[in-house]
Protein backbone atom coordinates (compact mmCIF):
# COMPACT_ATOMS: atom_id res chain seq x y z
CA UNK A 1 0.00 0.00 0.00
CA UNK A 2 1.13 3.46 -0.76
CA UNK A 3 2.18 5.87 1.37
CA UNK A 4 0.30 9.29 1.90
CA UNK A 5 2.09 12.77 2.13
CA UNK A 6 -0.08 13.43 5.32
CA UNK A 7 1.04 10.60 6.71
CA UNK A 8 4.71 12.64 7.32
CA UNK A 9 3.37 15.51 8.52
CA UNK A 10 3.59 16.39 12.69
CA UNK A 11 3.98 18.65 15.27
CA UNK A 12 7.31 20.05 14.97
CA UNK A 13 9.10 22.89 17.02
CA UNK A 14 10.57 25.38 14.81
CA UNK A 15 14.19 26.12 15.62
CA UNK A 16 14.57 30.01 15.45
CA UNK A 17 17.83 30.70 16.10
CA UNK A 18 19.14 28.32 13.26
CA UNK A 19 17.02 30.92 10.79
CA UNK A 20 18.84 34.47 10.33
CA UNK A 21 17.01 37.90 10.23
CA UNK A 22 17.12 38.72 6.44
CA UNK A 23 17.17 42.63 5.30
CA UNK A 24 13.57 43.52 3.93
CA UNK A 25 15.38 44.49 0.95
CA UNK A 26 14.74 46.69 -1.18
CA UNK A 27 11.78 48.36 0.69
CA UNK A 28 14.70 48.96 3.80
CA UNK A 29 17.93 47.55 4.90
CA UNK A 30 16.70 48.58 8.88
CA UNK A 31 14.08 46.19 9.01
CA UNK A 32 14.75 42.54 9.09
CA UNK A 33 12.62 39.27 8.82
CA UNK A 34 13.07 36.14 10.34
CA UNK A 35 10.97 33.54 7.90
CA UNK A 36 9.90 30.53 10.50
CA UNK A 37 7.08 28.92 8.37
CA UNK A 38 5.75 29.23 4.43
CA UNK A 39 2.99 26.74 3.61
CA UNK A 40 2.91 27.12 -0.14
CA UNK A 41 -0.68 25.81 -0.29
CA UNK A 42 -2.40 28.36 1.92
CA UNK A 43 -0.33 30.49 1.17
CA UNK A 44 0.59 31.32 4.49
CA UNK A 45 3.71 32.81 6.71
CA UNK A 46 4.59 32.65 9.88
CA UNK A 47 7.36 35.54 10.67
CA UNK A 48 8.77 37.55 13.01
CA UNK A 49 9.70 41.14 12.08
CA UNK A 50 12.41 43.51 13.81
CA UNK A 51 12.23 46.96 13.31
CA UNK A 52 13.76 50.38 14.44
CA UNK A 53 11.65 52.34 16.64
CA UNK A 54 11.74 55.28 13.49
CA UNK A 55 10.32 53.28 10.99
CA UNK A 56 7.60 53.60 8.72
CA UNK A 57 6.81 50.95 6.73
CA UNK A 58 4.91 51.74 3.01
CA UNK A 59 0.91 51.61 2.88
CA UNK A 60 0.10 48.22 2.16
CA UNK A 61 -3.59 46.16 1.13
CA UNK A 62 -4.04 42.68 2.45
CA UNK A 63 -5.75 39.72 0.38
CA UNK A 64 -5.88 37.42 3.55
CA UNK A 65 -6.02 37.97 7.33
CA UNK A 66 -3.52 38.83 9.10
CA UNK A 67 -2.48 38.27 13.07
CA UNK A 68 0.24 40.47 14.59
CA UNK A 69 1.22 39.49 18.49
CA UNK A 70 3.73 42.40 19.51
CA UNK A 71 6.96 41.17 21.49
CA UNK A 72 8.91 43.77 22.10
CA UNK A 73 8.31 47.67 21.70
CA UNK A 74 4.94 49.80 20.09
CA UNK A 75 3.34 50.33 16.75
CA UNK A 76 0.62 51.12 15.36
CA UNK A 77 -1.38 52.31 12.10
CA UNK A 78 -1.57 55.86 10.72
CA UNK A 79 -5.31 55.10 9.75
CA UNK A 80 -6.04 53.85 13.90
CA UNK A 81 -5.86 55.68 17.10
CA UNK A 82 -4.65 52.73 18.83
CA UNK A 83 -1.19 51.17 20.00
CA UNK A 84 -0.25 48.07 19.66
CA UNK A 85 2.52 47.36 23.21
CA UNK A 86 3.92 44.24 23.80
CA UNK A 87 1.08 41.26 24.46
CA UNK A 88 -1.55 42.95 22.28
CA UNK A 89 -2.47 41.07 19.35
CA UNK A 90 -4.13 42.61 16.13
CA UNK A 91 -6.04 40.91 13.92
CA UNK A 92 -6.58 42.19 10.13
CA UNK A 93 -9.27 41.58 8.33
CA UNK A 94 -9.25 40.61 4.79
CA UNK A 95 -8.85 43.64 2.30
CA UNK A 96 -7.41 45.64 5.17
CA UNK A 97 -4.95 48.63 4.17
CA UNK A 98 -3.06 50.38 6.47
CA UNK A 99 0.35 52.41 7.28
CA UNK A 100 2.79 50.25 9.85
CA UNK A 101 4.61 53.14 12.12
CA UNK A 102 6.79 52.44 14.90
CA UNK A 103 6.00 54.34 18.18
CA UNK A 104 9.83 56.09 19.17
CA UNK A 105 8.47 56.37 23.16
CA UNK A 106 8.07 52.63 24.10
CA UNK A 107 12.02 51.65 23.14
CA UNK A 108 14.52 51.50 20.40
CA UNK A 109 13.30 48.65 18.11
CA UNK A 110 9.75 47.29 17.58
CA UNK A 111 9.94 42.96 17.67
CA UNK A 112 6.60 41.11 16.17
CA UNK A 113 5.19 37.70 15.61
CA UNK A 114 2.91 37.72 12.22
CA UNK A 115 0.88 35.06 10.78
CA UNK A 116 0.16 36.51 7.02
CA UNK A 117 -2.57 35.13 4.52
CA UNK A 118 -1.91 35.46 0.63
CA UNK A 119 -0.46 38.74 -0.57
CA UNK A 120 0.55 42.07 0.79
CA UNK A 121 0.31 44.54 -2.02
CA UNK A 122 2.45 47.47 -1.35
CA UNK A 123 0.95 50.71 -3.10
CA UNK A 124 2.41 54.28 -3.18
CA UNK A 125 0.70 57.37 -2.54
CA UNK A 126 -1.99 57.03 -5.68
CA UNK A 127 -2.87 53.80 -4.42
CA UNK A 128 -0.92 52.16 -7.70
CA UNK A 129 0.49 48.73 -6.42
CA UNK A 130 4.24 48.91 -6.71
CA UNK A 131 5.14 45.53 -5.06
CA UNK A 132 3.86 41.98 -4.60
CA UNK A 133 4.70 40.18 -0.85
CA UNK A 134 3.85 36.25 -0.49
CA UNK A 135 5.20 32.97 0.63
CA UNK A 136 7.03 32.60 -2.66
CA UNK A 137 8.47 36.55 -2.21
CA UNK A 138 9.40 35.98 1.24
CA UNK A 139 11.46 32.34 0.56
CA UNK A 140 13.11 33.34 -2.53
CA UNK A 141 14.50 36.39 -0.69
CA UNK A 142 15.43 33.64 2.48
CA UNK A 143 17.05 31.40 -0.10
CA UNK A 144 18.96 34.52 -1.53
CA UNK A 145 20.15 35.70 1.28
CA UNK A 146 21.58 32.71 2.51
CA UNK A 147 23.29 32.04 -0.78
CA UNK A 148 24.94 35.83 -0.42
CA UNK A 149 25.66 34.80 3.33
CA UNK A 150 27.30 31.66 3.20
CA UNK A 151 24.34 29.72 5.62
CA UNK A 152 22.35 26.64 4.69
CA UNK A 153 19.16 26.90 3.85
CA UNK A 154 16.25 25.48 6.28
CA UNK A 155 13.35 24.14 4.22
CA UNK A 156 11.44 26.51 5.92
CA UNK A 157 8.43 25.05 3.77
CA UNK A 158 8.38 21.29 4.80
CA UNK A 159 5.49 19.62 7.02
CA UNK A 160 7.33 15.98 6.73
CA UNK A 161 8.64 14.70 10.47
Amino acid sequence: MATMSFENVDTALIDHEALPWVPFTPYTPDVHLKLLKADPVRGETITLLKAPASMQLPRHHHSGTVIVYTIKGAWRYKEHDWVAQPGSVVFETAASAHTPVAVESHGDEVITLNITMGDLLYTDDAGQVIAIENWRTLVDRYLAYCEAQGIEAQDVTSFAA
